[in-house]
């Protein structure tokens, strides 16, 4: 999932073509759509008033409003709102790594 996030954000990154960018896009979007659930599972198991939990529940809400984000519009919106996904799904990827550590470092 950061492989595919890589592919947008790293600074030597090649500018797809609007059809890969469109299938690039609906793939960032499956993975965001596979780790919420993971997450939220994940934060659900934190104390209430745990940070972790509430920077991945903050996360997770800032994730589901980028999946609202329009597919449509020129090349440089579709980049940019791809770009976006990306960033999100790393926040994501981050949030994840660091309540399993997190859960297993208290066991």
């Amino acid at each position: 999932m950061r492989d595919s996030a890589h592919l947008l954000l790293a600074e030597d990154a090649e500018l797809p073509v609007l059809d890969e960018l469109d299938t690039f896009a609906l793939a960032l979007r499956g993975h965001i759509q596979l780790l919420i659930p993971e997450v939220a599972q994940a934060a659900g198991r934190e104390p209430k008033d745990s940070i972790p939990r509430y920077c991945a529940l903050a996360c997770i809400g800032e994730a589901r409003n980028k999946l609202r984000l329009g597919t449509d519009g020129t090349l440089p919106i579709r980049l940019s709102s791809a770009r976006k996904l990306a960033r999100v799904l790393n926040a994501l990827c981050d949030h994840y790594e660091n309540l399993s550590q997190y859960q297993g470092a208290g066991q």
